[in-house]
């Protein structure tokens, strides 16, 4: 079934805009690098240091449990190599699908943000979403790895919460 949505995708959803779109919003996403970017931004402000602490923790666990842990157990192939006949549109990630290391991340600062503060984090959500589909769309991801990253993101920013409360208490003052 997994295979059969990719290759769906792949087939009904391609076109010259979101061609050239795509492969811009999964870059966001490349090593986690828009939201490295915005823990650096909260960490940087003394009134935000904590939340970019806790967003910090959320990506170090999402990255240690999915691209260390996880993607060398299961080593599942991405779908692009099992369609013939599909070309990608940016170079072909050198680890394994399962879970998907961009859904992961992107989930895993967008909870964070979103547990921290509801105004700010519906859009990192949105852009989560985003980053994810464009996984799915680019058909280097089956939707299962995006689902596994997703809980996997939302896993690593409540057990981030978890700690970041036992360890870092609230001081007077602070956002």
């Amino acid at each position: 079934m997994d295979l059969t949505i990719v290759r769906w995708a792949a087939e009904h959803l391609h076109g010259p805009f979101l061609d050239t779109v795509m492969p811009y919003i999964t870059a966001l996403g490349d090593s986690g690098f828009i939201w490295v970017v915005i823990c650096f931004v909260l960490l940087a402000r003394k009134k935000t240091r904590r939340a970019g602490i806790f967003c910090g923790l959320s990506l170090l666990i999402a990255f240690v449990s999915g691209e260390i842990v996880l993607k060398n157990l299961i080593q599942r192939p991405r779908p692009f190599t099992l369609l013939p006949g599909v070309s990608l549109l940016i170079p072909p990630p050198g680890s394994s699908s399962f879970p998907s290391g961009h859904t992961g991340s992107s989930f895993a600062c967008a909870a964070a943000i979103f547990l921290l503060n509801k105004k700010w984090g519906v859009p990192a959500l949105a852009l989560a979403a985003l980053i994810a589909f464009s996984r799915l769309y680019l058909s280097v991801h089956y939707p299962t790895d995006l689902l596994a990253g997703a809980l996997l993101g939302v896993g690593s920013a409540l057990l981030a919460r978890w700690i970041c409360r036992g360890l870092l208490p609230r001081t007077p003052g602070e956002g």
